[in-house]
């Protein structure tokens, strides 16, 4: 079976990220984000499904956003977003941060068999406060940021311990030689595996790390019996790596910075 972009787009449209240290602002047409310090960005549109004209309806989201504080507001356009909508954002002083392309695997044949690593790579999941921990830094090597506070990291480790315990997903860490090197996140939801937060160290970069660890998610997310493997990568570093395990890109899904002054 090959997935379709019909497939792939319904797929994306329904992983809305809601973090639960993050303040939600609803309304009937948009979901916006107000991260904690420690993400390196504030704000973030993470849903928009206008009912009106477009231009009404982008109007409304930057109205609300600049009464929640932060000088700049992320948006991304998803593939199955409104025609036009990054024409809007650009229009009204937005620039592209960040190109991420969405990618998909089927996995009703089971998981792509991946060539090894070139180091000798431990993976643990991230179930206890120091795996945890680990992978928090080495998150923030790749991505920017800092450390979550202690409480924020428990709270991770009892949910990521109750996920992989119901065959849910939750976080691998990799390790070479005792050291943190490399994580990866994966949820499985209605049969799709949602990869996220896949990164490796920079002193540990081309050595089969993020292969790894790619490899172990896909594992888990087929033995527990998902049908796709969903994930947005960026072109430039994790996309080669996916597209020669398996996956397809089916579109561009940019990230806008609007400033909001």
């Amino acid at each position: 079976m090959s997935l379709t972009i019909e497939e792939v787009t319904a797929a994306g449209a329904a992983w809305v990220w809601l973090p639960d240290d993050a303040e939600v602002v609803e309304d009937a047409g948009y979901t916006i984000l107000r991260l904690p310090d420690y993400y390196d960005f504030d704000l973030s549109v993470v849903s928009f499904t206008p009912t009106g004209p477009l231009p009404a309806a982008v109007d409304a989201v930057l109205a609300r956003a600049r009464t929640l504080g932060p000088p700049v507001l992320d948006w991304q356009v998803l593939l199955g977003g409104p025609p036009g909508l990054g024409d809007e954002l650009a229009a009204r002083g937005g620039r592209i941060k960040l190109d991420l392309e969405i990618l998909a695997a089927d996995l009703s044949a089971g998981a792509p068999d991946l060539r090894p690593p070139e180091v000798a790579v431990e993976l643990r999941w991230a179930t206890d406060f120091p795996t945890v921990r680990d992978g928090a830094l080495v998150e923030t090597t790749g991505f920017g940021g800092a450390l979550p506070p202690a409480s924020q990291l428990e709270h991770a480790a009892h949910r990521n311990a109750r996920a992989a315990a119901e065959g849910r997903g939750g976080r691998l860490v990799a390790y070479v030689d005792g050291e943190p090197v490399g994580t990866g996140g994966v949820a499985l939801v209605d049969g799709v595996a949602r990869l996220t937060g896949g990164v490796v160290a920079p002193p540990w970069r081309g050595r089969g790390v993020y292969r790894a660890v790619l490899g172990a998610r896909l594992a888990h997310a087929a033995a527990h019996g998902a049908r796709m493997a969903l994930v947005k990568g960026n072109p430039r570093t994790s996309g080669p790596i996916l597209r020669r395990s398996g996956f397809t890109v089916f579109g561009q899904e940019p990230v806008y910075a609007l400033p909001l002054g």
